[in-house]
């Protein structure tokens, strides 16, 4: 039987919705952790994932380039300029690499992410 204690959740305030720019991404410093904030479109559509990019092993994410791969949402590394998924932060062109996905909610316009600790 394990005495460990549960992760703590806790949601963290990160930006605004409009801090961030159609179609582009932000890094956020939150918690000791950088994480690439992407704006999928005009909207409220927010994706959190890991800002480091295990290719160029540069915490650049955030600064990638994002569309839709056959209508598959991504995210493209501006190093190398392989994709990931916004929905689960599993690359494109190589299914064993992923990134780090956080849960995002938007509340009166903030920004909130999730994390364990």
């Amino acid at each position: 039987m394990s005495t460990a204690a549960p992760a703590a959740i806790r949601w963290y305030h990160a930006c605004r919705v409009e801090d961030i720019p159609p179609w582009c991404g932000v890094a956020a410093l939150i918690a000791g952790r950088q994480i690439a904030l992407i704006r999928e479109g005009e909207g409220e559509d927010i994706h959190a994932l890991g800002n480091f990019d295990p290719f160029s092993r540069a915490f650049v994410i955030s600064r990638g380039i994002v569309g839709d791969l056959g209508g598959i949402p991504v995210v493209a590394s501006p190093v190398y300029k392989q994709h990931f998924r916004l929905s689960d932060g599993v690359c494109v062109e190589d299914a064993q690499v992923s990134l780090p996905v956080y849960a995002v909610r938007i509340e009166h316009g903030d920004v909130l992410v999730q994390l364990s600790h």
